[in-house]
């Protein structure tokens, strides 16, 4: 199914939104995706770097009869990092697009450096335009720097809080799974335990003395 590119643009601004679009990308976008192009629906799934259905002719060893056939791009999901928005991005991507992101440095240096008239799909478009004003965002922050000192003790709390979740999950499995009730009876066996053989341990130290306790 194919659709105009007009309705591209729309369904870009409707979840980008046309306050977060940094200045000028809307002028480009209408530039570079014009209303009249046909763009098929495979397109707007995710990163294909200019991979498309390709279409051919299979040619027989024999008769040298041909059919007609296609090529169809490999095509992978995959989990790529963007720091800019601090989070993972699930895309569907080609191989060539994954080799264009590992020569640009990443997912977001290579939606910074690629063009809108390259960006030929609707999700590549979509998330250029939110790393762009993410990115404009940023720039616009102040940075602090901390001493190695001060960064030491904020990795220690972190780990110290890391610990404290872990154990606090730990205590919560425990408890809903009747953990604690039963090392607390085990506990109460073993102190059983230890007291008898104490007693028994004193019981031969009475009747090796001739069945007089020894006084301390």
């Amino acid at each position: 199914m194919a659709f105009r590119g007009n309705e591209m643009i729309k369904k870009i601004l409707k979840k980008v939104g046309d306050q977060n679009l940094a200045p000028g990308v809307k002028d480009q976008l209408k530039k570079c995706i014009p209303d009249t192009k046909v763009v098929m629906s495979r397109a707007k799934r995710g990163l294909v770097a200019g991979r498309h259905i390709q279409f051919g002719n299979q040619i027989s060893e024999d008769g040298g009869n041909k059919s007609r056939r296609t090529w169809k791009p490999n095509v992978q999901e995959k989990r790529l990092f963007s720091y800019i928005m601090d989070r993972h991005i699930r895309v569907k991507v080609t191989t060539h697009a994954l080799r264009c992101i590992d020569k640009a440095g990443g997912i977001d240096e290579y939606l910074l450096k690629t063009p809108y008239h390259k960006m030929d799909t609707e999700m590549g478009l979509q998330w250029k335009a939110r790393i762009e004003k993410r990115y404009e965002e940023l720039g616009k922050m102040e940075v602090v720097f901390f001493s190695p000192e001060d960064e030491g003790k904020f990795e220690q709390g972190f780990k110290d809080l890391k610990l404290a979740k872990r154990e606090a999950r730990r205590d919560f499995r425990r408890q809903v799974s009747g953990w604690c009730e039963k090392r607390k009876q085990i506990q109460m066996e073993e102190g059983q335990a230890d007291d008898q053989v104490e007693d028994e341990e004193e019981q031969l130290v009475v009747n090796s003395l001739g069945g007089v306790p020894s006084s301390m």
